[in-house]
């Protein structure tokens, strides 16, 4: 090692293991970079925007300022170390769209990026400031898996919100993300064996948990192969969260369960468009293990656990693939895979980058991707004195994935977000059109069985009435 590699050694910090998993995971055909936009009612004043980044992302967290130096020996860990060199605006783009400025428009703009590998000689992120997106802008965010799970970047992100247009210039605490998932420590309480009965029956899940991990594949279909370079993403309008509801109330399910049912009949139409016989397709969903009602730590970093989820895509019929969705939804809530797959990662974060790679690709080939369900804030939020109108975020995928989806939630509404690989789901605008049918039938069926329910509590009162008057009249 020369003077001047262990003079970089002495002032960089150690990488964790779990943050060089995701740093040494990188390839051409699935880059480990979360994408996130944020979209906004009005143009800001781009030079605001830039100082919230400044003060609420780059000062705070060190890990913005700092880029990966590999390590010196096979057996050591990389760190990271401040870039002398470090400006912000290396990491702001900015561009304006042309007309007519719609989605599709934001959507081939963000395409022509996700492909692109970040810039190892500098900090792993970047920012892309768009002007022109409907009568206002958005914010495109690039930032690398190994700086922070996408659980802690969402609410780094929101944090340089503010809850009113004269919101303070000062960093705020991060949001808490009210209803998302607790995670791990919710997960590790209900399983807690209270009786010889409750270890019996932890002990098969966790057989079974481990016999689904091992020998669960991924079938041929209309949505799998071999992933190649070029990316793309869609993303639907606004659906009013009361409308949602509704349909779980009805149904006994939960509004991820309506979600994820959506997804699994987007995927059932998708198929069958295709020429394809639909079969049931897998997907990974991230688990917090991360205190929600904690600020975040400095340094961030990756703290998550995955479970395997089988969307029931190859049942027909909607309200079948709703039932089918809470059941195996509620199953996944009773089990000790997250436990599992998050002391996994932990154990293979301690391996060499060989062996790393070949276990992420052993489970991560066993779906199709990842599905992420963030429950953002229930009210409007500002940045930099602009209304946020929504907010998506895709997090990679590694392996042969090829679907990556995200629901976000926020001020009362959902919107649903796909991001594909564009060589093997080659009409992704077929699939979101897909979800978005199916999601209305399921609010069709839904508010058709609420006046059916309503009809036999309205006759009794009218006959009692009837006979009422009819009595009066003799």
């Amino acid at each position: 090692m020369s003077v001047e590699e262990a003079a970089r050694m002495a002032t960089g910090r150690r990488i964790g293991p779990v943050d060089t998993i995701w740093l040494n995971m990188d390839r051409p055909e699935n880059l480990m970079v979360i994408e996130s936009v944020m979209l906004l009612e009005q143009t800001p004043d781009w030079d605001a925007v830039r100082d919230v980044i400044q003060t609420r992302l780059v000062d705070p967290y060190p890990v913005f300022r700092e880029r990966p130096l590999p390590p010196a020996h096979v057996w050591d860990l990389p760190q990271w170390e401040p870039d002398p060199d470090f400006h912000l605006d290396r990491h702001i783009r900015r561009h304006t769209l042309r007309a007519p400025g719609d989605d599709a428009t934001l959507q081939r703009y963000i395409d022509r990026h996700l492909h692109r590998p970040l810039d190892r000689r500098r900090p792993l992120w970047e920012a892309h400031f768009v002007a022109g997106y409907l009568g206002g802008a958005a914010v495109f965010f690039r930032m690398h898996h190994s700086l922070a799970d996408g659980i802690a970047l969402t609410r780094v992100l929101l944090s340089m919100t503010d809850a009113a247009p004269s919101g303070r210039r000062r960093r705020p605490p991060p949001l808490p993300l009210p209803g998302t998932a607790g995670g791990l420590p919710a997960v590790a309480r209900s399983l807690v064996p209270g009786s010889p009965l409750d270890v019996a029956r932890l002990a098969v899940r966790t057989a079974q948990v481990a016999k689904s991990l091992l020998l669960t594949r991924n079938p041929p279909s209309a949505v799998g192969g071999q992933p190649e370079l070029r990316k793309r993403v869609v993303w639907s309008h606004t659906y009013p969260l009361d409308d949602l509801k509704v349909v779980g109330r009805l149904s006994g399910a939960t509004l991820n369960d309506v979600l994820m049912s959506a997804v699994a009949g987007a995927l059932h139409r998708y198929q069958v468009a295709s020429g394809e016989r639909p079969v049931d397709l897998t997907t990974m969903v991230p688990v917090n293990v991360r205190p929600l009602d904690r600020e975040l730590p400095r340094e961030l970093g990756n703290r998550f656990a995955l479970v395997f989820f089988t969307f029931p895509s190859a049942l027909a019929a909607p309200l079948e693939r709703l039932a089918e969705t809470k059941r195996r939804m509620d199953w996944l809530k009773h089990s000790p895979e997250s436990l599992m797959t998050f002391g996994l990662i932990m154990a293979i974060g301690r391996t060499v980058a060989d062996l790393e790679r070949y276990v992420v690709d052993f489970f991560a080939n066993k779906a199709i991707g990842v599905t992420t369900n963030v429950a953002g804030p229930a009210d409007v939020r500002y940045l930099a004195g602009t209304k946020v109108t929504g907010v998506l975020g895709w997090v990679p995928g590694s392996g042969h994935h090829t679907v990556g989806v995200c629901i976000f939630t926020y001020a009362g509404s959902v919107r649903v977000g796909f991001r594909v690989d564009a060589a093997r789901v080659r009409n992704p605008q077929r699939l979101l059109t897909a979800f978005e049918a199916e999601l209305g039938d399921l609010v069709s069926l839904a508010g058709a069985s609420s006046h059916a329910d309503a009809k036999p509590r309205r006759r009794p009162r009218r006959v009692a009435r009837a006979r009422r008057e009819k009595a009066r009249a003799h």
